[in-house]
C-alpha cells in the first residue's frame, strides 16, 4: 500500500473475507460477552461512584493546570510555582488514592466470574501489577515530582526531554502502568467488574493523552521561540 493510502495496483491489497461489511455477524458467539455482564450490576452505586472517580481525575488536572498556566492563579495563591505544584500533586494523588479504594469496592461488591478464578489468571495479575508499578515507579523517579505532576504548566520547564527507560518502551510510562495495575488487580481478583474498569480508566487516560501531548509540546515552543529572541 502506498503511504498517501492509495493502492499500488503492482502489489494488490488481499481483502480477506471481502472485508467487514461481509461479515455475517448473526453468527458471531457473544454467549462469553453475555456471561460476562451477567456479573455486572451497572446501577450499583459503588460502580457508579468508580466510573465517576475514574473519569474525574484527569478532567480535573486538565482544566486546573490550563487555568494555572493561562492565570498562574494557583502561583499567586501559594507563594510560587513549586509549592503550588507541591499542593497541586498532593491534591492529585490523594483523588488517586480514592479511585483505586472506590474500584476495589466496586470489584469486591459484585460477583467473581469463575472462568477468571485459576491460578494461571492470577499469576498473570500479579505479574501485571509488578509491571505496571515498575513503569509508575520509574516514570516518577525519571521526572521528579514537579514533571510527573504538571510542573510545566507552573513554568517549571525540564532542561531537555527524558529519553530512557521507562520512556524508550511507551510514551506515556505513568498512564499505561497505572492501567496495568488495574487490570492486573482485576485478573487478581477475578473481576469482570474490574476489567470493564480498567477499560474505562485506559479511555479516560487516552483522551487526557490526547489534551495532554499537543498542549505540553506548545509550552516547550514557546520557550524555545523565547530563548531565540533572547
Amino acid at each position: 500500500v502506498c503511504m498517501s493510502g492509495v493502492a499500488d495496483k503492482r502489489n494488490p491489497v488481499l481483502d480477506c473475507c471481502g472485508g467487514l461489511n461481509n461479515v455475517d455477524y448473526s453468527k458471531v458467539d457473544m454467549s462469553v460477552m453475555e456471561d460476562v455482564l451477567k456479573h455486572i450490576d451497572v446501577y450499583d452505586p459503588r460502580f457508579c461512584v468508580a466510573v465517576i472517580a475514574i473519569i474525574f481525575n484527569p478532567f480535573f488536572w486538565n482544566v486546573v493546570a490550563r487555568w494555572e498556566h493561562r492565570t498562574r492563579g494557583l502561583t499567586r495563591l501559594f507563594g510560587g510555582p513549586y509549592l503550588a505544584c507541591y499542593c497541586l500533586g498532593t491534591l492529585i494523588i490523594l483523588l488517586n488514592v480514592y479511585r483505586s479504594h472506590s474500584m476495589t469496592v466496586a470489584m469486591k461488591a459484585q460477583a467473581r466470574w469463575e472462568v477468571m478464578a485459576s491460578p494461571e489468571v492470577f499469576y498473570t495479575g500479579a505479574a501485571l501489577m509488578a509491571l505496571g508499578s515498575v513503569l509508575v515507579v520509574t516514570s516518577f523517579l525519571a521526572l521528579g515530582f514537579t514533571g510527573t505532576f504538571l510542573g510545566d504548566y507552573f513554568g517549571i520547564l525540564m532542561e531537555e526531554k527524558v529519553k530512557g527507560f521507562p520512556f524508550n518502551v511507551t510514551e506515556n510510562p505513568m498512564y499505561w502502568g497505572s492501567t496495568a495495575n488495574y487490570l492486573g488487580l482485576a485478573f487478581m481478583n477475578a473481576s469482570p467488574v474490574g476489567l470493564v474498569l480498567t477499560v474505562v480508566v485506559a479511555i479516560s487516560y487516552q483522551v487526557a493523552i490526547i489534551f495532554e501531548g499537543p498542549f505540553t509540546e506548545d509550552i516547550y515552543r514557546q520557550r524555545a521561540q523565547c530563548c531565540k529572541h533572547k
